[in-house]
């Protein structure tokens, strides 16, 4: 598995409807690329967004970035939307799982 981790801001003055179009086609895209397996967005109330990918492999990672389409909205975010951003790479994290016992809250 291969983690891309992508902290952001929003220029003030962004167009935030023009985002949410991108940002919903590029989740789109991505779900039909090789090797994507999942992708999460969470806003903070400060301002600050985080979005996770996970993909397959480091390779299908990079070819996303590569993705015409999406080098062409990177490209757009980076002139009109994000004041700032930075982003996280992981290749092979450590994942550890907790999985639920629906009878522990029962008993409770």
């Amino acid at each position: 598995m291969y983690l891309v981790v992508f902290r952001s801001r929003k220029r003030p003055d962004h167009d935030a409807a023009s985002y949410a179009r991108h940002a919903d086609a590029m989740e789109a895209l991505a779900a039909r690329q090789p090797g994507f397996l999942a992708v999460k967005t969470y806003a903070a109330g400060d301002g600050e967004t985080v979005t996770i990918s996970e993909w397959a492999t480091r390779d299908a990672a990079k070819a996303w970035r590569c993705h015409p389409d999406h080098a062409s909205v990177q490209r757009e975010g980076r002139q009109q939307h994000y004041g700032e951003y930075t982003m996280f790479t992981c290749l092979d994290p450590q994942v550890t799982r907790f999985p639920s016992d629906e009878r522990d809250s029962e008993d409770a």
